[in-house]
């Protein structure tokens, strides 16, 4: 049976929007055909997912990293958990740590194939609305907040109604200068992994055509080396996740090539030691491997 997991009494007192720019013929209240957001709301796929744009195609600027500014968790109920159960329904909640004069986010949830997981439902209550482009949907803020440094966006997330294994949020925010203009603004960038419940039946998890892929740490390099085969081409993406289901670097890779692939990535100095997950998106395609840090 599936379980449900309500929101209360959360209050919201403002939300924003992740892109600001004035003409001659539009408000704040019209879409801006430069922009890609409402003020109510996102309407296009900018979160930087395996395939998307972010935030940075319409505006001035590096996207920078959202470890740190993004606080993301998926609950039940109250209680953030790090794994999840098929066919159950979560509450998710964001909140930035800036308090700029503006501000808003778009996020949707893949699995390892780069497929939509699940159902965003948007929560009034929680500032949040969901949309759909294309085969994927998202949440995004709604027109109602906004300016508080304590707003906190909430939604709920039915989990796949069967085993996908794991998947990924991907969120990008706006903490905006509301100077009607694409300059000024600070646009960030990050994922979280939420892994498949051991106990979940491990006959329904989906599996991918797999070809042989290999990543290990090097630490004369600091970095991750990888090798792998594949039979279609496409692009690349390297995420690494934590052991704690958080995505701490996150890199575009450009195109594999059909056959034996060689690729080199060069890892934050910062970076702790530990063991970490490679998350290696090829196309629609997903990779992983278990990797040691040891600097």
């Amino acid at each position: 049976m599936k379980k449900n997991y309500f929101v209360l009494g959360l209050t919201v007192i403002s939300i924003g929007f992740l892109a600001f720019k004035n003409s001659p013929d539009s408000s704040y209240s019209d879409y801006d055909k430069e922009s890609h957001f409402w003020s109510a709301g996102g309407i296009a796929p900018y979160t930087g997912a395996p395939g998307e744009q972010n935030c940075t195609f319409c505006h001035a600027g590096t996207v920078q990293s959202g470890i740190g500014e993004h606080v993301f968790q998926v609950m039940e109920g109250f209680n953030p958990v790090t794994t999840y159960l098929p066919g159950t329904t979560y509450n998710v909640s964001l909140q930035k740590t800036s308090d700029p004069a503006k501000k808003g986010f778009s996020s949707t949830v893949l699995d390892n194939t780069a497929t939509m997981a699940g159902t965003l439902n948007g929560q009034g209550i929680g500032g949040t609305q969901d949309y759909v482009n294309g085969s994927r949907q998202y949440v995004s803020h709604t027109v109602t907040s906004n300016t508080n440094a304590t707003t906190t966006w909430v939604w709920t997330w039915d989990a796949p109604a069967t085993a996908v294994g794991d998947v990924t949020f991907f969120v990008a925010s706006n903490s905006a200068n509301n100077n009607g203009t694409a300059s000024g603004d600070v646009i960030y960038t990050s994922s979280h992994t939420i892994f498949l419940d051991s106990s979940a039946a491990v006959g329904e998890i989906q599996h991918t055509e797999q070809q042989f892929f290999e990543a290990g740490y090097s630490p004369s390099s600091h970095s991750v080396v990888i090798d792998f085969t594949t039979l279609t081409p496409g692009n690349m993406f390297f995420n690494l996740v934590d052991m704690n289901g958080r995505s701490v670097f996150y890199k575009h890779l450009g195109d594999a090539i059909i056959g034996e692939n060689h690729e080199e990535v060069s890892l934050p100095s910062d970076l702790e030691n530990g063991v970490y997950v490679v998350h290696y998106f090829i196309g629609n395609q997903a990779r992983t491997a278990n990797i040691m840090i040891s600097k």
